[in-house]
């Protein structure tokens, strides 16, 4: 499979990637846990059929120090026990984040209300800006039919 255009080799392509890496970069450098970034940006590039991020995410997630049992369980979140409170409430929030056009009203006052509890100001600000971010890489890559599995961890800084 060839992606529809070269976006990594097109100069316009590359400016637009620059912004969103560089917004990628405030999140990263956030204090909501990189476990936690990692995971909600597995489970959004899982929902949008993104194999470019979901294979990118998994592999950064391991070489960050991410479990296989956690990576393999993460579609399955609700029934896993080995994921903590705070990151099953960023789960949940990244999932009725990423499927806003199928939940009326997009993320629940019920699970913004418990991720309260777990994430202060800049850590929430940091998950919408995270899930507004990874949601655009996907919609870019699954549009352009970007192959998958060929990431290796850092490849793109």
């Amino acid at each position: 499979m060839d992606s529809r255009v070269n976006y990594f080799g097109n100069p316009l392509a590359g400016k637009v990637m620059k912004h969103l890496y560089s917004a990628n970069k405030v999140v990263a450098d956030s204090a909501l846990p990189v476990a936690t970034q990692e995971l909600v940006k597995v489970r959004a590039s899982q929902i949008n059929g993104c194999g470019f991020c979901t294979d990118m995410h998994t592999k950064d997630a391991i070489a960050a120090g991410e479990t296989q049992q956690r990576l393999n369980l993460v579609a399955a979140w609700r029934e896993a026990n080995v994921f903590t409170d705070a990151e099953r409430a960023a789960l949940e929030i990244a999932e009725q984040g990423t499927r806003i056009a199928d939940a009326a009203g997009g993320v629940s006052d019920e699970a913004w209300a418990n991720a309260t509890k777990h994430f202060d100001e800049n850590q929430l600000a940091a998950l919408i800006s995270l899930l507004a971010i990874i949601n655009a890489y996907n919609r870019i890559n699954v549009i352009n039919q970007q192959p998958a599995g060929d990431y290796k961890p850092g490849m793109f800084g």
